[in-house]
């Protein structure tokens, strides 16, 4: 089972300011978080998988220890755990954490301390009951309509499936007919990018056609704000590379896209839509209170398109660390802190912050 309060409020009670160590899992935006970290007086342990340590040995400044595994779900060890508990850790999820680790493990057998809503993590998933759609439904955040079948398929949508090899990350492709689902989807089964038995659960969307921004918000449990810490956009391959074809070479090279995120561009937002901006960010703090008590905790974000007619809409939902390092450049989180100020940074003030007013429980689970 998860964590009680009085549980945490044990395994807290000696952490100080002086000897608190943050601890994550090296990939995803480890580094963002153990400079952020740093940057606040922290000293810094990170789980490495063997084979992928290389960026965590080079950034020496940010990493007090690193702990190589032969793989990443090692971490969630009773030894490891142990390590952690030890050096009084407060453990930051990502991604790549709940991916590699799995939810009924970070619920039921991992007792480390961690910083945000340890069982919201599973909302990321489309399975779920209470999965994303299911809080944007219930928050009044609009989303794409959902298409039930491929037959059902008579405008622009958007195919999500997961792919074959890499089981984190999921195929997509747009169709407007049944046909062209049906050919697109071989496509891809004869270039081994999907399997048959995984169109099983494929999920159609409407295609909504507007410019994409990924919405980085903070909920701060010690103030009760939603900040809005800035935007940004993914770089994807191939697909970044078969936009700058013109349509003649896009049409001779006839490739298959590919969504795989593999960077990030800051951007902003004009302040006209910052209104709708707050209203997205505040409308899921409420709704995750109400089904994921005690709700969402520190960073989240809310990734979508602005329509035309100025609508946000939404498509995916990160209930943790989004992975966004450009933010720390972003102008809005200057313009509350007076300082640039990364996604890391500001999960480390909030942290410092609990522990310097002795309420370091309210803010981990």
């Amino acid at each position: 089972m998860a964590l009680r309060l009085e549980e945490i409020k044990t395994l807290v009670s000696g952490y100080t300011k002086e000897n608190t160590t943050i601890a994550t899992i090296g990939s995803h935006s480890a580094l963002d978080i153990c400079d952020g970290a740093k940057e606040e007086g922290f000293k810094t342990l990170v789980f490495c998988q063997q084979g992928r340590e290389t960026p965590y040995l080079r950034f020496k400044r940010i990493i007090d220890e690193i702990v190589v595994l032969p793989k990443f779900a090692d971490l969630a060890s009773a030894d490891m755990q142990r390590k952690m508990l030890d050096a009084h850790a407060v453990f930051i999820p990502n991604r790549s954490f709940s991916t590699y680790v799995g939810y009924d493990t970070i619920e039921n057998q991992f007792k480390v301390p961690m910083f945000g809503s340890r069982t919201m993590l599973r909302s990321e998933e489309r399975n779920e009951s209470k999965n994303q759609y299911y809080l944007l439904d219930k928050a009044g955040i609009r989303y794409p309509k959902r298409i039930k079948s491929s037959k059902d398929v008579h405008s622009l949508c958007i195919v999500k499936v997961q792919e074959k090899e890499r089981k984190l990350e999921r195929a997509f492709f747009t169709c407007a007919t049944p046909r062209e689902f049906e050919k697109k989807a071989d496509d891809r089964i004869r270039q081994k990018l999907i399997t048959r038995a995984d169109l099983e659960n494929v999920i159609i969307e409407e295609f909504v056609v507007g410019a994409f921004f990924n919405f980085n918000f903070f909920y701060s449990p010690l103030s009760h704000e939603v900040e809005f810490l800035g935007c940004d956009r993914r770089i994807q391959t191939n697909l970044d590379g078969i936009l700058n074809l013109t349509a003649d070479q896009q049409l001779e090279a006839n490739l298959v896209s590919r969504n795989i995120e593999i960077g990030h561009m800051l951007a902003t937002v004009r302040e006209s839509m910052l209104e709708k901006v707050f209203e997205i960010g505040d409308k899921f703090v409420k709704v995750a209170k109400e089904e994921y008590p005690p709700g969402m905790i520190g960073p989240f974000a809310l990734q979508g398109a602005i329509t035309p007619e100025l609508d946000i809409v939404i498509f995916d939902v990160s209930p943790r660390v989004p992975g966004s390092p450009v933010l720390e450049f972003s102008p809005y989180g200057k313009h509350y802190f007076g300082r640039f100020t990364s996604t890391g940074r500001r999960i480390a003030m909030e942290i410092a912050g609990a522990l310097q007013e002795n309420q370091l429980a309210e803010v981990i689970t």
